[in-house]
């Protein structure tokens, strides 16, 4: 069985704290607010595999109302929703993702991130697609008010080479 999840996120940008994306700390005059670091790609692939698992969202999972999850690293959390995604008997077989920023210039730390998100996922980088865009000054991004970003993954049942679907 083949099971696709799209996910999304967004956090304001704010100063005093660091910018953290797909576990990378950017060097920025701002940071992401939010209840753990904030990491808006890790928190966008997380809820993709969630959705592809009908299992809610990260919220749900690690709510800002449990201290539990104060400051928590988010690439430790998509690790703990990789674990659920084998629990159900899934595996992961592709992610693409795009981060809408119109500062910093995030390209540089592309490889990092993809590396980053894989390992916490316990694929292999070629496993993730990134790119990140800026929007032309328009909306919230555009402003530098905070940071977007969306996912979507392609999940299979343990050993699902996708001919069921043909």
């Amino acid at each position: 069985m083949l099971r696709i999840g799209l996910g999304t996120d967004v956090h304001q940008l704010v100063e005093g704290r660091a910018l953290i994306l797909g576990g990378v700390t950017i060097p920025y005059e701002k940071g992401l607010l939010g209840h753990s670091d904030a990491d808006v790609l890790a928190h966008a692939l997380a809820d993709a595999v969630l959705g592809a698992l009908r299992a809610g969202d990260i919220g749900k999972l690690f709510p800002d109302t449990d201290p539990a999850w104060e400051g928590a690293d988010s690439l430790k959390l998509l690790g703990r929703v990789a674990a659920l995604m084998r629990e159900q008997g899934f595996s992961f077989v592709d992610g693409d993702c795009v981060i809408s920023a119109q500062a910093p210039k995030l390209s540089p730390y592309r490889d990092q991130m993809r590396a980053n998100l894989a390992a916490a996922l316990g694929v292999e980088a070629s496993r993730i697609g990134l790119k990140a865009t800026t929007t032309e000054h328009l909306g919230f991004e555009g402003r530098g008010e905070g940071i977007s970003a969306q996912a979507v993954v392609l999940l299979a049942t343990e050993g699902d080479d996708g001919r069921s679907c043909r």
